[in-house]
């Protein structure tokens, strides 16, 4: 927007004058594009901030693209002050973004999935997860790629748009666990003495939950075995300790009252041919 002054006959003077308010205005301007750049930022902070949803990354993101469009718009009206077509600078700054987008294809995938990680919160730092086949511990989310390592301390790092673009499990976002256990018993043995066992060792770990029930049943006839599914329920921290500890205690008690764990065997026959009849 142009402001106009009363000539003076002069078209030097008339000229610096109108340089000068157009110099006064654009620096107003500024100022106060700067000043509201500023304050969308502090503004965006205060409105994500009352979300507990919203992580405080996605939050710094937002609020500084915020400010810079507004600082963008800022100087293109100070560009159009001084009486510069801006449209052509839009169109132009327009086909440099789209050049930058489909350069940078996989970046802004990564970009893109990152956000949507944040916002939707499918797991958060320290959580225990398996995405794309990739399991261990998150230790940092980023916009770009998730730090994790894996149960046996390998940092990893693995793009976020591979995590979510397959199926994500968060071995801790519930707070129980069933633990899935199979033994096999001999076909000579006794079934039921060995299912008693069983219920009695799981009966007896403080550990297990009473809700859900434990489920103690005959699963399958095996080649060589017998097997017996036990599925009991416990907290999610005590998910290793549990099935380590139960396992340990069924095999004592499977050795003490003669229950066999059998393995596989083949039984091979010799049968002896008399050579001349063979000849």
């Amino acid at each position: 927007m142009q402001f106009e002054i009363p000539t003076t006959g002069s078209p030097l003077f008339d000229l610096v004058i109108q340089t000068g308010i157009n110099v006064l205005g654009a620096i107003v301007i500024l100022i106060v594009g700067w000043f509201v750049a500023g304050w969308t930022m502090r503004f965006i902070r205060r409105l994500a901030d009352r979300s507990e949803r919203l992580d405080k990354t996605i939050i710094m993101v937002l609020a500084r693209l915020a400010r810079w469009a507004v600082l963008v718009f800022t100087v293109i009206a100070v560009l159009n002050r001084f009486g510069v077509q801006t449209a052509s600078i839009v169109a132009l700054l327009g086909a440099a973004g789209l050049a930058v987008g489909l350069s940078l294809q996989g970046t802004l995938a990564n970009v893109a999935s990152g956000v949507m990680i944040l916002m939707l919160r499918p797991f958060k730092v320290g959580d225990a997860v398996d995405v794309g086949g990739s399991a261990g511990v998150v230790d940092d989310i980023g916009l770009f790629s998730t730090k994790m390592h894996t149960f046996d301390n390998i940092a990893m790092h693995v793009p976020n748009s591979r995590i979510w673009g397959s199926t994500i499990k968060n071995f801790s976002e519930n707070d129980t666990r069933r633990v899935d256990m199979e033994f096999g018993i001999g076909y000579g043995d006794d079934i039921d003495q060995a299912l008693r066992i069983i219920e009695e060792t799981i009966a007896a770990d403080e550990r297990v939950l009473a809700e859900p029930e434990p489920l103690i049943a005959l699963s399958s006839l095996g080649e060589s075995s017998v097997n017996i599914m036990a599925r009991p329920w416990t907290k999610r921290t005590d998910f290793f300790k549990v099935k380590i500890d139960v396992t340990k205690k069924i095999k004592e008690r499977f050795d003490q009252e003669g229950i066999t764990i059998p393995y596989p065997q083949r039984d091979v026959h010799l049968i002896p041919v008399d050579k001349a009849a063979a000849d």
